[in-house]
């Protein structure tokens, strides 16, 4: 029996009873684990002896009531973030044999309440990807159906989710890859306000755009998860000291017109986002469409950032400190060469060329500078929208699950899947994927919610609501 499919409030209330024991809860998660994960390829490495040691150790300290917030919470962690003595590589060769001295401080805030870490899940090569092809273990595939992918880059942490491998997961979001995964997969993804979470521990793609968030299966599970890992840890510069109370609600929504009225909407995901507008105003909103006039720049602008940033970020990967060495170079250079060309995947040397030439000193101004603009006025107008509305509302993205291998022969094809994925990140304000239903092939479909930043308990109150009425 899995216990994913009742949320963790539910299971707690049978721990604190003596009714459930943390062990069967970790051995149930393991027995799907060894079920699945060979087909789906979803988790990396399992921390099996050491999850149920700390299983163990948790239900001895129920037995006295020293027990944390989250005792029973099974946990995956995306190959992006540390575990103290645990291997972390981000999804690439150029890290093998690394293990982290030290544990990001999202993964150590959920050991500190007793959530047990069952392992580490498969990714996108440095997060960069929106399929989860671009591993160097391989892809991972959705459990609705193999033949199709999982969404990226965080397609380990959902399929987990999704096959009740864990109870929920720690992704990370640069440009959607929490929740284009979490809509493929049929689970919910949050990604935090930029600023809220630290990023202390995350192995860094695009550092102004990385946030870390949970992906699970009821709305009650991510907020919990939220709650432990926000706040300021002293090690993240750009977190947010002081976060701003709650804003009055309006009772008004938003959807972008270019979003919902773009060519490469598949009909079905444009039919079940109709009726979830009709939900809304059936809770007493009003939505409105509004245009937005940078829907042709959201990417651009995404991508010549994030590249550029990628560039600095994995210049630390040369084959000196740890990692993958090429064998006998003759030189130094030959040194940073080799190592580098054989530890980075395809995606990855794709966009660390594309961020070394935007960044060079003759096209520093005509695209990184002018990018860095574009995002501002983006921004300015994602915030004027989010001033008048309580949410901006939109599918997740525009079709579901790919089949696999359908779009790696152009990474153009690619990019464009992030779509509605990436304002959130480029704006810096929180975003919610909750289900919406299946297609006629039975693969998952998502529903976006943007808002105000740091209002993430409003938009998870929503998406609460929007995921209750149905059941």
């Amino acid at each position: 029996m899995s216990y994913t499919s009742q949320p963790y409030v539910k299971i707690r209330e049978k721990l604190l009873a003596g009714e459930l024991s943390v062990s069967t809860i970790v051995q149930s998660n393991l027995d799907q684990i060894h079920s699945h994960n060979k087909a789906l390829n979803a988790f990396l490495e399992v921390y099996e002896d050491e999850a149920k040691a700390m299983a163990l150790v948790v239900d001895a300290k129920l037995k006295v009531g020293t027990a944390g917030r989250l005792a029973g919470l099974v946990v995956g962690i995306k190959d992006l973030l540390c575990y103290q003595g645990h291997g972390s590589q981000a999804g690439s060769k150029i890290l093998n044999t690394f293990k982290s001295t030290f544990s990001a401080t999202a993964v150590q805030r959920l050991l500190d309440e007793d959530a047990i870490i069952i392992g580490r899940q498969n990714c996108d090569e440095f997060g960069m990807g929106s399929t989860n092809e671009n591993s160097a273990f391989g892809p991972v595939l959705n459990f609705a159906n193999q033949a199709y992918v999982a969404g990226g880059s965080s397609g380990g942490s959902a399929v987990a989710v999704q096959a009740g491998m864990c109870q929920v997961s720690l992704g990370t979001d640069t440009g959607g890859s929490i929740r284009m995964p979490a809509s493929f997969c049929g689970v919910i993804g949050l990604k935090p306000t930029y600023g809220l979470v630290s990023r202390w521990g995350l192995i860094a793609y695009a550092s102004s755009f990385d946030t870390i968030g949970p992906i699970a299966n009821h709305v009650s599970d991510a907020r919990l998860v939220m709650d432990i890992i926000k706040g300021d840890d002293g090690q993240d510069s750009t977190l947010v000291a002081q976060i701003p109370p709650p804003t009055s609600d309006k009772m008004r929504i938003a959807y972008i017109k270019e979003v919902v009225e773009h060519p490469s909407l598949q009909p079905e995901i444009k039919a079940a986002f109709e009726k979830k507008v009709a939900q809304l105003i059936s809770l007493g909103y009003t939505v409105e469409g509004v245009d937005f006039p940078y829907i042709d720049q959201l990417l651009p602008t995404y991508y010549v950032l994030t590249t550029a940033e990628s560039s600095s970020n994995l210049a630390r990967f040369d084959g000196v400190k740890f990692g993958h060495r090429t064998s006998n170079p003759v030189d130094l250079m030959q040194l940073y060469k080799r190592s580098r060309r054989e530890g980075f995947g395809e995606e990855v040397k794709r966009r660390i060329m594309l961020g070394t030439f935007v960044l060079s000193a003759n096209y520093y101004d005509a695209y990184y500078t002018k990018a860095q603009k574009v995002r501002r006025l983006i921004q300015e107008k994602t915030i004027a929208i989010l001033s008048e509305y309580d949410f901006i509302v939109s599918p997740t993205t525009s079709s579901t699950a790919y089949r696999l291998g359908e779009k790696t022969a152009d990474p153009i094809q690619m990019y464009l899947g992030d779509l509605f994925t990436v304002q959130a990140n480029v704006a810096g304000i929180p975003g919610l994927s909750i289900p919406m239903g299946e297609d006629s092939n039975g693969l998952p479909m998502g529903f976006q919610l943007m808002t105000y930043p740091f209002q993430e308990d409003k938009m998870l109150d929503l998406g609460e609501r929007l995921t209750n009425d149905e059941k």
